[in-house]
């Protein structure tokens, strides 16, 4: 799988979001709420909070998908 691919998956949304929602970001990366909450806690994951409401950069999501794809050629 080459990079391109990867940041092309990850990529904004074609209407220019930049934040996603816990729900967005968890349906791009195929994981359940818990996991993805589990990797906002331990810092694996950015994400800001804008009132009550918690949402993922859609940069945040590039950067970790980026950092699992050179783990996993480590």
């Amino acid at each position: 799988m080459n990079e391109k691919v990867i940041l092309n998956a990850t990529h904004g949304t074609e209407d220019g979001t930049q934040l996603l929602t816990v729900l967005e970001a968890r349906q791009r990366l195929r994981i359940s709420k818990w996991k993805l909450y589990d990797l906002i806690r331990s810092n694996k994951l950015k994400s800001v909070q804008i009132g009550r409401r918690r949402f993922i950069p859609v940069d945040a999501l590039r950067q970790y998908v980026m950092a699992l794809w050179k783990e996993s050629f480590a």
